[in-house]
């Protein structure tokens, strides 16, 4: 599994000031839907980035595996957000405890208390919008041979923080739980919320911030399509390769919860 070196101190993750903050230029993306494709501009100010556990390791090799690779790219991507005034949000979950004392932590935590017209909880399918997921999920390694993933799990969850690879700037935030977020996106007047991370199937759709909460919120969300990854062994239905399967699952959000686009939006 990928391991990282634990730093007590925050400003050792990632120090360096973003560009421009606060920055006029708009968002430019490209929403697709299917085959369905319309532009849309963004006001940063009014927009945030969800890092959705993006954690330094994962009960299956393959997985952790799957998260380095992707880590810089998505680092590269909030960097392009962040310059131009766009909030960052790390949500790295089950360890937001190695954040504790940090501005960023706290920063979330000073919000205002925003009463929300739905609750916040983890949000499992919702048959009556979405019908079942596109792919049998059930195992959550592909690696030959198999990891231990249940003995790795009954020992507790192996992640103990966000991959060092993916930078925190002192104007960022830090939680793992949908009320604080709400209430930090409703201080700042945040309309839009773009996810990225792992998994597509589970805990990017959902967590108390994932896609289906913040759509139910109201909010315009969407899903940044190649930097995300699933859970999936091909051996399963439909028994398509690991990518294929999180193609599907993006086809998936798109028809029921909420559009995508790629990074190279923002990256250009």
């Amino acid at each position: 599994m990928i391991k990282t070196l634990a730093i007590p101190l925050l400003l050792a993750v990632g120090c360096a000031t973003s560009s421009a903050p606060g920055s006029s230029s708009t968002l430019d993306l490209q929403l697709r839907r299917g085959t369905s494709i319309a532009p849309a501009a963004w006001a940063p100010a009014e927009t945030a980035v969800i890092i959705c556990d993006m954690w330094d390791t994962h009960t299956c090799q393959g997985a952790a595996r799957r998260v380095g690779v992707m880590a810089p790219k998505v680092d590269a991507f909030v960097s392009a957000a962040r310059s131009k005034g766009a909030l960052i949000v790390h949500a790295p979950s089950d360890v937001i405890k190695f954040y504790a004392d940090t501005p960023q932590r706290k920063r979330v935590q000073a919000a205002p208390l925003a009463k929300a017209p739905i609750e916040f909880k983890w949000r499992r399918i919702m048959p009556e919008r979405e019908g079942a997921l596109p792919i049998d999920d059930s195992d959550w390694c592909d690696c030959k041979p198999k990891c231990d993933v249940e003995g790795v799990k009954k020992k507790g969850w192996p992640w103990t923080r966000q991959i060092e690879s993916i930078r925190i700037h002192p104007e960022d935030a830090i939680s793992d739980q949908g009320q604080e977020i709400y209430n930090l996106f409703e201080q700042r007047g945040i309309k839009n919320v773009i996810l990225c991370g792992v998994h597509t199937n589970m805990c990017v759709l959902g967590r108390s911030f994932g896609i289906r909460q913040m759509v139910l919120l109201g909010k315009n969300v969407a899903l940044v399509r190649d930097l995300t990854d699933c859970l999936y062994d091909p051996a399963k239905p439909p028994h398509v390769p690991h990518d294929k399967g999180t193609e599907l699952l993006v086809t998936h959000i798109e028809q029921h919860w909420c559009p995508s686009f790629p990074s190279s939006d923002l990256l250009r």
